[in-house]
């Protein structure tokens, strides 16, 4: 193996980390690191391996593993090999913004790849802007960053649920019925929801948002079964929201409400449910583990030989983690640099690779990906594509993220109605 051995720490170490040290984070990469030239280049990893968002955070950490050792294996990156310095975040917020100032500080990393849910990405989106480390946010989520500093390659609204909503409206009826996690990305995603309901002649009959440590739904779904809408558009995260699909098969709803998500899936529900409850869901991702394709299939091998029976599930996060960074190996090579500035302008000059996904390229005003989206069905355990869409525009923003006109924008801008 030519992976480096990837370094962690405990909670109560982290919890002993200065907060003080400002000025070096306002050091430029370049110069914390002008000491550390023939060593390797340092990648960071920030992810939930342990608690409720386990089941999306390890397979993710798991992927990152092997990109690095891909990597390595192939002579690594400016003739350094790549070691992956990757901390615990333990589904809480805390440790987020403790292990960044530990990889900027410390650590001293090149590059971070990590953050699961919007409220971690938020968390310390910041920390590494002021220490001027690159920043690859590799989940899917509500779309609208714009920050020359982050790359988001996960898919957004504008390249999912735009699709979600064109098929339910069209084969289900007008009437939907939300339910999100009470948080930026619930709250954010449930508007983009609004907004192409909306423009589609539908109408949202209700929105309700929960906790992510919610477990039980009988009112809610007594509210829904008053409401009588032709569909509902499931938010819900993690592993206690999931709850709600077992519930509503309970009830004996999944058979008589059909359900739309761009988030269902990402726990390996599949795989953890029975079929009477999964089977019907309707799904848009930018990756689904059985596409047929050379670069999907492969992908989808080594993660099993390397992994086996310690793989939970597959998922497009697993996908646009691998993309992510070897969009960024590619950016690193072109530059022939680690220097921010030079990498920065190599990743803005519309880089594009081949990945699992297919073809992904770095759109040089958003610093999103542009790449193909598929529509799918459950089925027995499966995901049954209905449809695909190739070179999907992140374009959430619309005009108003242009980061090479607008370099020192640093916003989230929301849907506008």
């Amino acid at each position: 193996m030519n992976e480096l051995i990837s370094r962690k720490i405990h909670r109560r170490s982290a919890l002993k980390l200065a907060l003080a040290g400002a000025a070096t984070l306002a050091m430029p990469a370049f110069v914390r690191n002008a000491f550390a030239q023939d060593g390797p280049i340092k990648l960071g990893c920030l992810m939930d391996e342990t608690g409720p968002l386990s089941l999306e955070g390890k397979p993710m950490v798991q992927t990152t593993q092997l990109a690095v050792e891909d990597l390595n294996a192939a002579g690594g990156l400016l003739g350094r090999q790549i070691e992956l310095v990757s901390y615990d975040t333990q589904s809480a917020m805390q440790p987020y913004s403790q292990y960044a100032q530990r990889l900027a500080l410390q650590d001293k990393v090149d590059v971070v790849h990590g953050g699961l849910t919007s409220a971690s990405r938020e968390a310390i989106r910041p920390i590494f802007g002021r220490a001027q480390i690159p920043y690859f946010y590799n989940t899917l989520y509500e779309g609208g960053v714009c920050d020359r500093n982050t790359f988001c390659t996960g898919t957004t609204p504008a390249q999912t649920i735009r699709h979600l909503i064109e098929y339910a409206l069209k084969n289900w009826g007008k009437k939907v019925y939300i339910l999100a996690a009470d948080y930026n990305f619930g709250q954010i995603t449930a508007n983009w929801i609004r907004k192409f309901i909306e423009e589609g002649g539908g109408s949202v009959a209700a929105a309700d948002f929960f906790p992510l440590d919610a477990t039980n739904y009988s009112s809610t779904i007594s509210r829904i079964q008053s409401e009588q809408p032709d569909f509902l558009f499931s938010v819900l995260v993690g592993g206690a929201q999931t709850g709600f699909y077992r519930q509503w098969d309970a009830a004996g709803m999944a058979r008589k409400i059909p359900i739309a998500s761009n988030v269902f899936g990402l726990s390996d529900e599949l795989n953890q449910m029975d079929v009477s409850t999964t089977d019907g869901i309707l799904t848009s991702y930018g990756w689904y583990p059985n596409i047929d394709t050379a670069d999907s299939n492969d992908f989808v091998k080594k993660m099993k030989d390397k992994f086996g029976s310690d793989l939970t599930g597959m998922s497009e996060l697993d996908a646009c983690t691998y993309e992510g960074i070897m969009l960024w190996a590619e950016g690193v090579k072109k530059a022939g640099t680690l220097e921010r500035g030079a990498l920065l302008a190599a990743l803005e000059s519309g880089l594009s690779i081949k990945g699992p996904s297919g073809l992904v390229t770095i759109d040089p005003k958003t610093h999103h990906t542009t790449r193909p989206t598929y529509l799918a069905i459950s089925k027995d355990r499966n995901s049954e594509l209905l449809g695909s869409f190739d070179a999907q525009a992140a374009n959430d923003a619309g005009d108003r993220c242009d980061l090479i006109k607008s370099p020192d924008t640093n916003e989230q801008f929301e849907p506008i109605f």
